[in-house]
């Protein structure tokens, strides 16, 4: 295990609690090296994770929406990259990317809806019923559950990030190296509370 800001575990010495894991995506990111210090909260993190990027309700564009957002509200630089670089490969384009990086979207129907729905939760704590109609209107009350539990699961992330200074992992920050949108993740960009943000819910 290393010292400091990100005490990340080394793959030889991850716990045998942790055997099935060894080999899968979890054990490949440094934000899962660091959680492996509490083997049993991995092991349960890996069930919800495994659900919410892997069967959730919500398509894999309307997904990465939801993180881009929760990660720049949180200023997580390693949410940002890391999911800067898979929204590409699920399809989203650079410009709607950037669009979660901006103080007022400009996105249009239900992108715009689903950035609206992250800054109106990270600011009151709930939805409105219009909001929520709307949302249940674009993806179902599944979809909604979803993403709520996503915007919590990645909020959580967020907070274990940037309190332990993960460093973004070193494939990732390669392929970003010098990118406009990686840059949008500059702490200095991203407003953890505006209540400007949500004023479009209404």
């Amino acid at each position: 295990m290393t010292t400091g800001c990100h005490p990340l575990v080394a793959d030889e010495d991850w716990p045998e609690q942790l055997i099935k894991l060894r080999g899968g995506p979890l054990a490949q990111l440094n934000v899962y090296k660091m959680m492996a210090n509490h083997p049993s909260l991995l092991l349960a993190w890996s069930v919800l994770r495994d659900h919410l990027v892997v069967h959730s309700a919500l398509s894999p564009q309307q997904s990465e929406l939801v993180i881009l957002r929760t990660g720049w509200r949180w200023r997580s630089r390693y949410e940002w990259v890391h999911h800067v670089s898979r929204s590409r490969r699920v399809g989203l384009s650079d410009d709607v990317i950037a669009l979660c990086a901006t103080s007022v979207p400009a996105a249009a129907g239900g992108d715009a809806l689903l950035l609206d729905v992250v800054d109106a939760l990270m600011e009151r704590g709930k939805l409105s019923e219009d909001l929520l109609a709307r949302l249940q209107d674009l993806v179902g009350i599944k979809g909604s559950l979803d993403v709520m539990a996503t915007i919590g699961m990645y909020t959580t992330l967020a907070f274990l990030l940037e309190t332990f200074a993960v460093p973004v992992d070193d494939d990732v920050a390669a392929e970003l190296a010098g990118d406009p949108l990686a840059a949008l993740g500059s702490a200095a960009e991203r407003p953890v509370s505006t209540g400007a943000l949500v004023g479009r819910e209404a």
